[in-house]
């Protein structure tokens, strides 16, 4: 067939090593990923408009639901390897092709991460550009009391 590997199982392993690499780069993002994207939600709500891109707010939803189902095929990844039989341990084949189905179940929603994750970045850069908000209200005009006896005086 035209545009399939040759090889399938040579396809097999390099599709499991990509899905594995691409695990490994979001695991140390993976602990603060929903605060980061509550961040960027939150700074998207203030930032003036001609400083943001109307693409955002719908990349944002995008990685909040590839991060819920990442949380949810977490969670079954920690049962499968409770029922894991003893001495089906890291390293042995059992563990081995249950992960790499772990990870290749997941790879679609890192994909999602890898494709439109850089929006946090934009809009933090965005958020740093913006004006400074006011603290406080500013202060009505003062006039002087000269011109105001001045006036009435008249």
């Amino acid at each position: 067939m035209d545009g399939w590997p040759f090889d399938e199982d040579a396809y097999g392993r390099r599709a499991a090593v990509r899905d594995a690499d691409t695990a490994a780069a979001f695991a140390g993002i993976h602990p603060g990923a929903r605060q980061l994207l509550a961040t960027a939600r939150l700074q998207l709500q203030h930032l003036p408009a001609h400083l943001t891109r109307d693409s955002w707010p719908g990349q944002l939803t995008i990685l909040e639901e590839a991060l819920s189902h990442l949380d949810a095929l977490d969670a079954r990844w920690q049962e499968t390897r409770a029922q894991l039989s003893e001495g089906t341990g890291p390293g042995s084949a059992g563990y081995v092709d249950a992960l790499d189905e772990h990870h290749a179940e997941c790879w679609s929603y890192l994909d999602d991460w890898a494709c439109h994750g850089r929006v946090v970045l934009d809009i933090q850069a965005a958020a740093h550009r913006a004006p400074s908000r006011q603290k406080r209200p500013p202060l009505p005009a003062l006039t002087s009391r000269r011109s105001e006896h001045g006036a009435r005086g008249r």
